[in-house]
């Protein structure tokens, strides 16, 4: 009588130990999501950040005006070619 005695009150005692672990394990998936959102957000922010600077880098702009320039020299080569 006593064995199953002590073995009831090991169960219960195991039930309440896994229900614990089951509200921690809820408690880290939570955290986890927390920590993926904001990694998250702060790699698209660091994103956004270096593309509007390369965007508006001096090698950039230089690059743009020399395609811009080239292309109208083309475009005026093409006009007189053609009339």
């Amino acid at each position: 009588m006593r064995l199953y005695l002590a073995a009831a009150v090991l169960l219960l005692a195991f039930v309440a130990y896994t229900e614990a672990q089951d509200d921690s394990i809820q408690d880290r998936l939570s955290t986890f999501r927390d920590q993926v959102t904001e990694f998250g957000k702060t790699v698209a922010e660091k994103a956004k950040t270096h593309f509007d600077t390369m965007r508006t880098s001096e090698f950039a702009e230089s690059t743009k005006n020399w395609f811009t320039e080239r292309f109208q020299q083309i475009k005026q080569k093409i006009d007189e070619i053609s009339q």
